[in-house]
């Protein structure tokens, strides 16, 4: 009786895995190279938006007017001269206070309108509430060489040229339908339901609004009013227009002091220009929270 040995055949060695793997990349993470391309980018960018802010601080500190044209003379002769001639020798306090009232009226009264209208336009539904907020976007196309004079019969009619409220008013003409547009879309993100709650606990339509929408609505409501504040914080021809005492100039029409026919201070220009900016940034510090939500959310939604 004969047997016969089955042989079996080698098993194939398993590849012996690498010791150190390479990490998977996340969904989204960038490579070495992408991340140094953007921060690249980034600081060139961000280079490029300051160098204008720094050349005019730069400027503001040389003592002649025409410093501009040789720069360099600049390092040798740097004064502080020019901000003590704006803050002594100029309506500098007057420009900013003009500024501040009007602007700050603008931001207050033109977001108020702006809430109210962006919020009926959401939630109610009205005949014709579509072609109101087309009509509110055409009113942004008109140029203000057209509108000037219309508006100077208006205000002309109502005695209100030369006074802070007629500035106040012809601003917010300009601002309050942009504004509504924007916070339309924003008021659109909230829930339909937070309504009906205020509803069943009680409240007014405008108990609701005033209690439930507008503090969910901060970030949009702060986009508004930066963009209102600064439509009329640095605005020329309408305030060159309908202000003619020279003690309710804003800093935009005072800047025009230093220009005349044959000459132009441009050292004191800059100087001024770097003082204008300071309200401008405080305002901008204390919506800066709110202010790229708003942005973001209010075309989340049509």
């Amino acid at each position: 009786m004969s047997t016969t040995t089955l042989r079996t055949p080698p098993a194939e060695e398993a590849p012996v895995p690498d010791a150190s793997p390479r990490p998977a990349r996340r969904r989204g993470e960038q490579s070495r190279a992408g991340s140094l391309a953007s921060h690249g980018i980034l600081t060139v960018a961000s280079l490029v938006a300051l160098f204008p802010i720094a050349w005019l601080v730069f400027l503001s500190l040389g003592p002649d007017k025409d410093d501009y044209l040789h720069p360099g003379r600049i390092w040798d002769t740097m004064t502080f001269d020019n901000y003590s001639f704006v803050l002594q020798h100029t309506n500098f306090f007057d420009w900013m206070k003009s500024s501040l009232i009007v602007s700050l009226g603008t931001t207050v009264i033109g977001v108020m309108v702006a809430a109210t209208t962006g919020y009926a336009v959401s939630r109610m539904r009205f005949p014709g509430y579509r072609k109101f907020m087309w009509v509110l976007l055409v009113t942004q196309m008109f140029p203000i060489a057209v509108l000037i004079v219309p508006m100077y019969q208006i205000l002309s009619d109502l005695q209100l040229i030369d006074s802070y409220l007629g500035l106040i008013l012809v601003y917010c003409s300009t601002a309050v339908p942009y504004s509504a547009w924007l916070l339309k879309g924003y008021f659109d993100t909230i829930p339909f339901e937070i309504d009906e709650a205020g509803r069943v606990d009680g409240l007014s339509p405008f108990g609701t609004f005033f209690r439930l929408i507008l503090p969910l609505a901060k970030p949009g409501l702060a986009v508004a009013a930066f963009y209102n504040f600064i439509t009329a914080f640095g605005e020329v021809a309408f305030a060159s227009t309908f202000m003619l005492d020279d003690s309710k100039y804003t800093f935009a029409v005072g800047l025009q002091s230093f220009v005349s026919e044959h000459d132009a201070q441009r050292n004191l220009m800059a100087a001024t220009a770097v003082l204008v900016a300071i309200p401008v940034s405080a305002f901008f510090y204390l919506v800066q929270k709110n202010l790229v939500t708003g942005l973001t959310a209010g075309g989340t939604k049509g």
